[in-house]
Parts: C-alpha cells; sequence; structure tokens
C-alpha cells in the first residue's frame, strides 16, 4: 500500500496469521461478489456464502448477472461485508454441478443460515453453486492499519 506508511513485517503487529483470515471469511454472514460485465464495467452484489476450508461458496439465480458475467470471465474479487478488519479474495469462480459437492454447499447453508433448503434448490437449471478459489488474499486489522496488512498468494494469474 504505497503512500500509507505501512510497516515492514516485521514492525507494528506484524503479518497476520492465516487462521485470522480464515476466522473471518468462516464468520462473516454476507460478502460482496465483484464480477465484470462483458464490455469491462464493474458489477457487485452481496451474497450469503460459505468458506469451506480452501473455496467461498455461493449460489446465485443462473441467470443472474454475476453469474453470466462469471461465465464469460471467472476471474472475480469477494470480500467479507466487514470494512474495518476486511478479508479480500482475488480469484477464479468455478461452476459445481457435481451431486456430493452441491450437498456439501447445501449442508454448509443450511448449518451456517439455519435454513431448511433441499438438494433440488441447486438444481443447475434454477440456481448456479460457484466456488471461488482463491489466488491472492488481502487483509489487515482496524486497530493496527499501518502495522497488520497482509497479502497470502495461491499462485495463479498475476
Amino acid at each position: 500500500m504505497p503512500g500509507y506508511d505501512v510497516a515492514g513485517p516485521e514492525q507494528g503487529s506484524g503479518l497476520l496469521h492465516w487462521s485470522w483470515a480464515a476466522e473471518r471469511l468462516t464468520a462473516a454472514r454476507h460478502y460482496w461478489v465483484v464480477s465484470v460485465w462483458p464490455d469491462g464495467r464493474p458489477h457487485t452484489m452481496p451474497v450469503w456464502g460459505m468458506w469451506d476450508d480452501a473455496v467461498l461458496w455461493f449460489t446465485s439465480a443462473a441467470g443472474s448477472r454475476k453469474v453470466r458475467n462469471l461465465r464469460e470471465d471467472p476471474r472475480c474479487c469477494v470480500t467479507t461485508e466487514d470494512a474495518s478488519d476486511p478479508v479480500i479474495i482475488e480469484g477464479t469462480a468455478h461452476f459445481a454441478t457435481e451431486q456430493p459437492v452441491l450437498q456439501r454447499v447445501i449442508d454448509l447453508m443450511n448449518a451456517k443460515y439455519r435454513v431448511g433448503v433441499g438438494l433440488d434448490f441447486l438444481a443447475p437449471e434454477r440456481n448456479a453453486t460457484i466456488g471461488v478459489t482463491p489466488q491472492r488474499v488481502f487483509s489487515m486489522r482496524r486497530s493496527d492499519f499501518n502495522g497488520s496488512p497482509t497479502r497470502w498468494d495461491f499462485g495463479g494469474e498475476e
């Protein structure tokens, strides 16, 4: 973050542990998904989501703008709702249609949001099931803005 006098990795509170980011990805109730229209305009929408170890899952109507955007260009950003202690994922979306994966997503959704959705909710012609695999994740703590910014690189596009 050039120009913000960010401390080095051994200064301030130091780099955050991945567990700090994973806890926030798990606990967030809402997430913002940023995709790109075919003409390059950004498109941002809130979603429910479920962090599952290394993938952020969310669902959306099969014909929604974000689904159409992600089918055209799977590169996207997803961020937690808390801008004070954010976790920002840059990654690639993939669409799941395999029944064991859909069942896992339904189980995660039902447990987290206390809904009773059945597997038919994720019928691909009705609702898309989207997983975002992080390539890069950014985070920082509001209590140490200059001393905590951390980036994790998981490979992939530059």
